[in-house]
């Protein structure tokens, strides 16, 4: 009997042991990757948005994504890139006309059906294309990731610009990620016509207008960086680390909030007014307050349980003077929550209002 005892307590440690060691493994994947990308914020490693991005998707697919496959798809693009550089002289006069050069051809690769010489045949390249499954990624995360935009030609507005970027400086050019409600597009400064947009998804240049056109952008949010503003390198790996939080949270529901807490409050000390990481520490702490109230068997929809277990526990206190507080930070810096239906109906207008949007000036340049 006490033998039977002591194997049924061994077993239990065991197991518990074994539980222990295998999430030490699966958060390990994560702390590597943002340990990758906070050297690269604090320089002690060199910057490389591709690097970043990979080692976020390769988190969440617990270190099976094969890094060396993507690395040769890119250099494909890569070399396929220099080789339209080589063939194509662009109408486009100006001094930077060497730098232009390779934004219209990371532009075709992404969006124009091209013609491609093997050997004796020449077939078509197809570009990437957008996918209306899934666009937000809710039922499966890895539908925003440039992996999966890579294996299928098909991606959104987070994958597709973020391979573009990836593109861009795989050949030595510079791309800015700006932000819209739910939204990611490029931003490039010329000397032809300044700033100016390039919308993956569609494929167009479209003009600030179609972007304030949503009604969903407030003139506050633009003062303050919060959209629209062309996002240097740093920025840029703020978005890398909001996602490694927001794969962190899918690959463990229910976990007590703390790596995505360190995550989004770095992602902040670089960008401050980055919405959805604002967004994501906020409910991060509501999470960490529901959890109290369970705790206490209160529940969060009854106003004198809110009252009664701020008395009882401290940090229930603190917890919700930090949301009001958070929450209130966000809707003073401009940010408004547009409807995901509304935010479809507002992309596709884009093609449907072209001749509304398309910036013209750009289209001979970057297409001839």
């Amino acid at each position: 009997m006490m033998k039977n005892l002591q194997k049924t307590f061994f077993l239990i440690v065991l197991l518990f042991l074994n539980t222990g060691i295998t999430k030490a493994q699966n958060n390990q994947f994560y702390n590597d990757a943002y340990q990758t990308i906070d050297n690269m914020l604090n320089d002690r490693q060199q910057y490389s948005f591709k690097e970043a991005v990979f080692s976020v998707e390769n988190a969440y697919y617990q270190g099976k994504l094969d890094i060396d496959k993507l690395n040769g798809e890119i250099a494909f693009l890569k070399n396929f890139a220099n080789s339209i550089l080589q063939s194509r002289d662009l109408t486009y006069k100006e001094a930077d006309k060497d730098k232009v050069s390779k934004y219209a051809t990371v532009y075709s690769i992404m969006c124009q059906s091209l013609p491609v010489a093997t050997k004796d045949t020449v077939i078509q390249y197809k570009p990437f294309s957008y996918d209306f499954t899934d666009v937000f990624g809710h039922n499966d995360i890895t539908n925003l990731f440039v992996s999966k935009l890579l294996a299928t030609k098909k991606g959104n507005c987070n994958s597709m610009p973020y391979l573009y970027k990836i593109l861009a400086e795989e050949i030595g050019a510079d791309a800015n990620l700006a932000l819209a409600p739910n939204h990611v597009y490029i931003k490039h400064n010329i000397k032809a016509g300044g700033w100016f947009n390039t919308e993956l998804t569609s494929g167009i240049f479209p003009i600030d207008a179609w972007l304030t056109a949503s009604g969903y952008i407030h003139l506050d949010a633009i003062k303050n960086g919060v959209f629209m503003k062309a996002l240097n390198n740093k920025e840029s790996l703020a978005l890398c680390l909001f996602d490694l939080a927001q794969a962190y949270n899918r690959s463990f529901p229910g976990n007590d909030g703390e790596f995505v807490l360190k995550t989004v409050n770095r992602a902040l000390e670089i960008y401050p007014n980055f919405a959805k990481a604002l967004i994501l520490r906020a409910e991060t702490h509501k999470e960490q307050f529901i959890r109290l109230m369970d705790k206490h068997n209160l529940k969060i929809d009854n106003p004198e349980s809110m009252k009664l277990v701020q008395q009882q526990d401290p940090k229930a206190k603190e917890l919700m003077d930090v949301m009001n507080k958070e929450y209130g930070h966000i809707y003073e810096i401009g940010y408004r929550q547009m409807p995901e239906e509304m935010y479809l109906d507002w992309l596709v207008s884009l093609k449907t209002e072209r001749g509304k949007y398309e910036n013209k000036k750009l289209i001979n340049n970057f297409t001839k």
